[in-house]
């Protein structure tokens, strides 16, 4: 059992490895986007999981709503940064889907958990 409740929860475990692949994918950007593109999404997707427990830890239910909605809106930065990133031929489309179904896991969730903190 871990110390912090956010981090058994689902939705902070699949956040979690979409850091880890989204990170995995930067490698294959090319150099000119490794202060550009690349941090801007590295900075949204990291922003998911910390909003996430930052909103977990906060006393009041509307708080908690209040920064998951935030982790929603970088994880939507980060497929859309993506999407462009196909068009840039920085990534394929394959590459691009599998990284949007785990985007669809994750938003389902997180939109569930919000729902319940703001009722």
């Amino acid at each position: 059992m871990n110390k912090y409740s956010y981090k058994n929860l689902n939705v902070y475990q699949d956040a979690k490895s979409l850091v880890v692949d989204v990170y995995k994918l930067l490698k294959l950007f090319p150099i000119e986007e490794k202060y550009a593109l690349c941090d801007q999404i590295r900075r949204a997707v990291i922003s998911i999981t910390s909003n996430i427990a930052e909103g977990m830890n906060r006393m009041s239910d509307k708080e908690k709503a209040h920064f998951l909605g935030f982790a929603y809106a970088s994880m939507m930065e980060v497929d859309s940064q993506l999407d462009v990133s196909v068009d840039l031929g920085y990534i394929t489309k394959e590459q691009y889907n599998t990284i949007e179904e785990k985007v669809d896991g994750i938003a389902r969730q997180l939109s569930a958990l919000r729902s319940k903190y703001k009722e």
